[in-house]
């Protein structure tokens, strides 16, 4: 599996959504999965813009610890918008408070500890199924 079709699960977007963004046909995204033809170095900085995910993880294969590593920094770029996104409207990140639910256990766990380790306040649940809990955070 290249690291593009795990990103892509991992937010669960459809092929059709990200080709929409890229302004590109649907077919292209499938190639790309495919491994039938290279992301193009024109869309990578912009996958890494749309993901807050390294552009070296779109192209390669990927192994259990780049999964690993792609759900890290997903759950990093998350606290780090919400952080800066307090910060710019003059709120203090000691009453920042993220919650919400999530369907991969790793990505889970990476998420508790990422809220320990910030200090922040937070509710994340983990399901197998999707329910209808809101995601966000409150100041």
């Amino acid at each position: 599996m290249i690291g593009l079709e795990y990103i892509l699960s991992l937010y669960n977007m459809q092929h059709i959504e990200l080709a929409e963004k890229l302004g590109i046909k649907k077919q292209n995204i499938n190639l790309w999965i495919k491994k039938k033809q290279n992301i193009s170095k024109k869309y990578l900085p912009i996958l890494e813009e749309t993901f807050g995910i390294k552009k070296e993880y779109f192209n390669k294969e990927i192994d259990e610890i780049d999964k690993l590593e792609i759900q890290k920094e997903k759950l990093s770029g998350m606290f780090i918008q919400s952080e800066k996104f307090v910060e710019e409207h003059q709120g203090r990140i000691d009453n920042l408070s993220i919650y919400g639910q999530e369907l991969n256990a790793t990505t889970w766990k990476l998420c508790k500890m990422n809220l320990a380790i910030r200090g922040l306040d937070g509710n994340m649940e983990y399901h197998q199924q999707v329910t209808p809990i809101m995601h966000g955070f409150s100041i």
